[in-house]
C-alpha cells in the first residue's frame, strides 16, 4: 500500500488525511461510489487463495516444505500485520469519509444557497486569480443588457457613462495591483443604477455588478430630500441666528439645546457652549417653571415679562410651544413697542384736544356705523345732546334725528336720499358734497372712508366763504375798472412768469393784440412782442430777472426804457407777498424833455462858471505883479526918498497904499482859493497862541473900529493856551469874520470875539449885534461871490466867508452860522485839539504882528 505512493496528514483537529495521489485516487473512488468493505474483500481473497496454494504445496515438499512453511509463515505474518494495519486504516478512512461526506454535503448545501442567493436578485459575479488570471464570470449577464455576453461586462465603456466608467476601471485596477476594495454607483448608459463593489478573498480579486435601480432611485429621492432638509435647516439656522429676537430650544428636561445669536448676546454669552456650562437663562426660574407646567399639558406658554437684556431692562413678549422632544420659544422685545404705545396714546389725545378746537365738524364713525368720536364743533353745529352722541348711536339714527330738526336738507325722498349718503361706508375713495341747510347755511361735506373700516366725516361752514367770495369777486372788478382807468400801463405776472392782470393802458402802450394777452402768456413772450418797439437788450434782461427769477432774488426795480418812437417810459418793478411782480409803466416823454433841457442848461452854466473862475485865477495872477509894483513904489514915495512930497501928494500916496493893499488881500483871496480847488494849498502846522492870535487880527482893523465907533471885546480865558494849526490861516479866518461884523454893525455897536477848549476841540465864536442875516440869505453867504448889502454901506466881493469856510474844513474842523433878521449874526469856528496844550507863552506872537491887511 505504501508503493502506492500516498501520505497522510494531520488536519487541525488531529485527524488524518490523505494527501497527494491516495487522496486523488480516494477521491475517484468517492465519485464513483465505491465503499472500504469492497475494497477490503479485493485485496484479501488472491492472499487466501496463495496460502491455500502454499500449504498444499508443502505437505508435497518435506525439506522444501519446511522453507516454504517458514516463508510462508512470515508471509502469513506479514499479511496479518498488513490486514491488521490496513483494518486499523480502513477503520480510519471510513470515519474520514464519512467526515468528508459530511464537509460535502454541507459545501453542497453551501453552494445551493449561495445559488439561491445569488439567484434572488440580478448580479454578476467576476473573479480574478492573480493580476493576470483569466476572469471568471457568475450570475445573470443581463444585467449590462439584453442578450449581452459576460465578457461584456469587463467592456465598461460601452454599457457605462463616461465618467463612471472611468472611475470603474481606476478602481479596479487599484484592486488588483493593491488589494484596494472600493464601491460605487455607477450609472449605465440608459436609466438604470449598477452597484459596482470588488474586493478580495482568498487570493482572488472578486468584482461584484449588481443592478440596483429601483433602490437608487429611492436611495436618491431620500438623499435628496435629506440634502434639501438640511440646506433648509441650515438656511432656516442662519436665517434665525440673524433674527433681532431671541430664539432657543429645549429639550424634555428643559435643558438648553440650540439658541441663536439674539438670544446669546442678551445672555452675554460667547457661544452656546458657554451659555449652556455657565447656565445663562434669559427667563427666570419662575417662569420656566410655568412653561415646563403649560408644556406638561400640552398647552403653548404666553406672557408679557420683565427681563434683563444685555444689561439693560427690558419689556419682553415670550412665547414658548412645546414640541416632540421638548419645546420652542422666542421673546420679542416690546420695549419700545410699549414706548410707541404710550406716545400714541399720548399723541391721540392731543389730536382729541386739537380737533376739539377745530372750526370743523369732525365725526368718525367705526364699521359697525356706530359714532366712536365727534369734536366739540360737531356738536354745536347740529345742536346735539353730549349724551345722545356719548350713547355711540348709529349714523343712521343721528340722520334721522337731524332730519327731525329740519337740520338736513329737504329732501322729497329721504329715504333714498339717506341710502345713498351711507354709500360711503362701502367706497374707497374721499367723496365730497355740499349741503344747503333750511336755515340758509352751507356746508361742504367731505366724506373719507378709514382704512381699518368706517368714515370720517367733515362738515365746514362755507357760509361765510360764499360771502367773502362774492364780496373778493366784487372787489375784482371794481379793481379791474380802476386799473383800466389809470394812464400807466400795469402788469401782474404770477410766480410762474404767466401774465395774471393787466390793464388797458399797458395793452395799448405796447400794442399788445387781446388774444395774447387773454391767453396769459409768459414774461418771455410779452418782451418778444414789446422789443420791436424798444429793442435794447438791457432793460428787458432786467425786467425778466425781476419777473422770472429766483424767487429769494427777486428785488424791486426801476429802470427807464427809450423807445424808437423817441418816447420814454420809467418801469417800476414791485414784488409782491404772493410771490408775483408788478409792473408799471409811466409816459415821462414830457419830464424827460424838459430834464433833458435842464441837464443842458446846467451844463452850460456850469461850463460858463468854470470859464468865469478861470478868468479871474488868471486876471489874479496877471493883477499880482503890477499891484505889487505900485505898492512898491508908493511905499518909496511916501517914504520921500526920492524927494519931498507936499500934504496932498502924501494923502495922495496914502489912499494909493491903502487901495492897493485892500486890492492885494482881494487877490490873495482869489488865489487860495484857486489853490483849494487845484488841491495845492498845504497847510503848515505850528503851535498857535490862541489869545495872540485874536489880538493880532484884532489889529489890523483897529482903523475901522474906531472910524465906525465899534466896541470889540475879546473873551478867552488867560489860560487858554495854544493848539496844532496853521497860524496864518487862523488869522486869515478870525480877520476875516471880524471884518465882515465890522461891515454890518452900526456905530456904538459891541463885536464879541470868544475862544473856548472844549474836550478835543478848540472853539472860536464871533458875534455882532447888526441887522441879521435872512434864511433866503443865509443859504447863500459862504457861496463865492455871493455878496449882500442888506442895506448897510459894507461892499465886497463875497469871498470872506467863502475862504473861511474852506480853512476851517482844511484843518478838519466845522463852521456853523446863527442869525435871524434884527439880532445879530453869530459865526462858530470849530477846529479838533489833537494834543494836550500848555499856557500861552508867546512863542507865536511875533508872527501875529505882521498886519493882516499887509498880507
Amino acid at each position: 500500500m505504501a508503493g502506492l505512493g500516498e501520505r497522510h496528514d494531520r488536519s487541525g483537529d488531529g485527524r488524518s488525511l490523505l494527501v497527494g495521489p491516495a487522496r486523488a485516487s480516494l477521491s475517484l473512488m468517492l465519485l464513483a461510489g465505491t465503499s472500504h468493505a469492497a475494497l477490503a474483500d479485493d485485496l484479501l481473497t488472491p492472499l487466501t487463495e496463495k496460502a491455500t496454494d502454499l500449504l498444499g504445496f508443502l505437505h508435497s515438499f518435506d525439506l522444501h516444505n519446511a522453507v516454504y512453511f517458514g516463508l510462508f509463515m512470515g508471509l502469513v505474518a506479514t499479511s496479518t500485520i498488513t490486514s491488521l494495519l490496513l483494518r486499523h486504516e480502513w477503520r480510519r478512512s471510513e470515519r474520514m469519509e464519512r467526515t468528508l461526506r459530511n464537509e460535502l454535503s454541507a459545501l453542497r448545501g453551501a453552494d445551493d444557497l449561495a445559488a439561491l442567493l445569488m439567484g434572488s436578485e440580478r448580479q454578476l459575479l467576476i473573479s480574478w486569480h492573480g493580476r493576470d488570471g483569466e476572469p471568471r464570470f457568475q450570475g445573470d449577464p443581463s444585467i449590462i443588457g439584453e442578450n449581452a455576453p459576460a465578457q461584456r461586462a469587463l467592456a465598461f465603456g460601452t454599457w457605462l457613462s463616461p465618467a463612471d466608467a472611468a472611475a470603474v476601471e481606476g478602481a479596479l485596477e487599484q484592486l488588483k495591483l493593491r488589494g484596494q476594495a472600493f464601491r460605487l454607483t455607477a450609472r449605465c448608459t440608459g436609466t438604470r443604477f449598477i452597484d459596482v463593489e470588488g474586493r478580495t478573498i482568498g487570493g482572488r480579486a472578486i468584482l461584484r455588478l449588481r443592478d440596483v435601480t429601483g433602490d437608487r432611485a429611492e436611495l436618491l429621492k431620500v438623499q435628496g430630500q435629506l440634502a434639501t432638509a438640511r440646506s433648509d435647516l441650515r438656511s432656516m439656522t442662519m436665517l434665525l441666528d440673524d433674527v433681532a429676537y431671541p430664539l432657543w430650544i429645549r429639550d424634555t428636561d428643559d435643558r438648553l439645546l440650540w439658541a441663536n445669536q439674539a438670544y446669546l448676546r442678551s445672555v452675554e454669552a460667547r457661544d452656546l457652549d458657554d451659555a449652556i456650562g455657565r447656565s445663562l437663562e434669559l427667563l427666570g426660574a419662575p417662569t420656566r417653571e410655568e412653561a415646563r407646567r403649560k408644556r406638561q399639558s400640552g398647552a403653548t406658554y404666553s406672557g408679557r415679562l420683565t427681563a434683563v437684556v444685555a444689561g439693560h431692562r427690558a419689556v419682553l413678549d415670550v412665547i414658548e410651544r412645546p414640541t416632540a422632544g421638548g419645546s420652542a420659544g422666542i421673546a420679542v422685545d416690546v420695549s419700545e413697542l410699549e414706548a410707541v404705545r404710550t406716545d400714541l396714546q399720548r399723541q391721540m389725545d392731543a389730536h382729541v384736544r386739537t380737533l376739539d378746537q377745530l372750526p370743523t365738524a369732525v365725526a368718525i364713525f367705526d364699521g359697525a356705523q356706530n359714532l366712536i368720536f365727534s369734536n366739540s364743533a360737531y356738536q354745536r353745529l347740529w345742536g346735539l345732546d353730549a349724551a345722545f352722541l356719548a350713547s355711540r348711536p348709529s349714523d343712521s339714527e343721528v340722520l334721522d334725528r337731524l332730519r327731525a330738526a329740519r337740520k338736513l336738507p329737504e329732501q322729497a325722498d329721504f329715504r333714498a336720499w339717506k341710502a345713498d349718503f351711507l354709500q360711503g361706508y362701502r367706497s374707497v375713495e374721499q367723496q365730497e358734497t355740499w349741503w344747503h341747510l333750511p336755515d340758509r347755511r352751507t356746508l361742504r361735506v367731505v366724506v373719507n372712508p378709514n382704512p381699518q373700516g368706517g368714515v370720517t366725516y367733515l362738515f365746514d361752514d362755507v357760509s361765510e366763504r360764499f360771502e367773502l367770495a362774492s364780496q373778493v369777486h366784487s372787489l375784482t372788478r371794481v379793481q379791474s375798472e380802476t386799473l383800466d382807468t389809470l394812464k400807466e400801463g400795469v402788469a401782474v405776472f404770477g410766480s410762474d412768469g404767466r401774465l395774471k392782470l393787466h390793464n388797458r393802458a399797458f395793452a395799448d402802450m405796447w400794442s399788445l393784440a387781446a388774444e395774447m394777452t387773454a391767453a396769459n402768456p409768459h414774461i418771455d413772450t410779452v418782451i418778444k412782442a414789446c422789443r420791436s418797439l424798444s429793442p435794447r437788450d438791457e432793460p428787458w434782461i432786467d425786467i425778466r430777472g425781476a419777473v422770472a427769477g429766483l424767487a429769494d432774488m427777486r428785488m424791486g426795480l426801476s429802470c427807464r426804457i427809450e423807445r424808437l418812437d423817441g418816447s420814454a417810459l420809467d418801469c417800476t418793478a414791485q414784488p409782491l407777498p404772493d410771490g408775483a411782480t408788478l409792473l408799471s409803466f409811466t409816459d415821462v416823454t414830457a419830464s424827460v424833455n424838459v430834464e433833458r433841457a435842464l441837464t443842458e442848461r446846467n451844463d452850460a452854466l456850469q461850463r460858463a462858471s468854470r470859464l468865469r473862475d478861470e478868468f479871474v485865477h488868471h486876471v489874479s495872477y496877471e493883477l499880482r505883479s503890477p499891484l505889487t509894483n505900485i505898492i512898491g513904489f508908493t511905499q518909496l514915495l511916501g517914504d520921500e526918498t526920492v524927494g519931498a512930497l507936499n500934504p496932498r501928494q502924501r494923502d495922495y500916496a496914502d489912499h494909493i497904499m491903502r487901495s492897493s493893499a485892500a486890492l492885494l488881500a482881494i487877490l490873495n483871496d482869489i488865489l487860495d482859493l484857486a489853490s483849494i480847488d487845484t488841491g495845492s494849498l498845504e497847510l503848515s502846522p505850528e503851535i498857535v497862541d490862541i489869545r495872540s492870535t485874536i489880538e493880532a487880527a484884532m489889529r489890523g482893523l483897529e482903523d475901522r473900529l474906531a472910524e465906525s465907533s465899534l466896541h470889540l471885546v475879546i473873551d478867552a480865558p488867560d489860560d487858554i493856551g495854544t493848539f496844532v494849526a496853521d497860524g496864518k490861516r487862523v488869522r486869515q479866518i478870525l480877520f476875516n469874520l471880524l471884518s465882515n461884523a465890522v461891515g454890518f454893525s452900526s456905530p456904538g455897536q459891541t463885536i464879541r470875539v470868544s475862544a473856548r477848549k472844549r474836550g478835543g476841540e478848540v472853539i472860536f465864536e464871533v458875534k455882532d449885534q447888526g441887522r441879521g442875516i435872512p434864511p433866503e440869505v443865509k443859504a447863500r453867504v459862504f457861496e463865492r461871490f455871493e455878496s449882500h448889502t442888506l442895506g448897510t454901506r459894507h461892499r465886497g466881493v463875497g469871498l470872506g466867508l467863502s475862504i473861511v469856510r474852506s480853512f476851517v474844513e482844511l484843518h478838519g474842523g466845522r463852521i456853523d452860522i446863527s442869525s435871524a433878521p434884527g439880532q445879530g449874526t453869530t459865526v462858530t469856528c470849530i477846529f479838533p485839539n489833537e494834543r494836550h496844550e500848555t499856557p500861552s507863552d508867546g512863542r507865536s506872537a511875533q508872527s501875529a504882528l505882521t498886519p493882516i491887511a499887509a498880507e
